[in-house]
């Protein structure tokens, strides 16, 4: 489809680790707050670290769509990404 996937991660590089040997594409490790907030992400500050926040950029790198999670139901994953791309694209034409 033509497009970029990059995960990142509050955990250290080791753990972080552990996910980027399953996946074909670049896992970033040791994310702070400052960095999370920045990108909107939702901080949990009962639990003491960022929720599930997933985000499809377009070519001019604007979010088209965003997904938060507070726990394990409800993230985005590949096969839905790769709908929501295509029905994006659909509709551009």
């Amino acid at each position: 489809m033509g497009v970029q996937l990059i995960a990142i991660s509050v955990d250290p590089e080791d753990k972080a680790q552990e996910v980027a040997d399953t996946v074909s594409f670049p896992v970033a490790h040791s994310v702070s707050r400052e960095t999370t907030d920045s990108i909107d992400s939702w901080w949990d500050d009962n639990r003491g670290f960022v929720q599930p926040s997933e985000f499809i950029l377009n070519g001019d790198n604007k979010v088209v769509f965003a997904s938060y999670s507070a726990g394990p139901a409800g993230r985005l994953d590949a096969e839905d990404a790769i709908k929501m791309i295509g029905y994006m694209e659909a509709q551009k034409k």
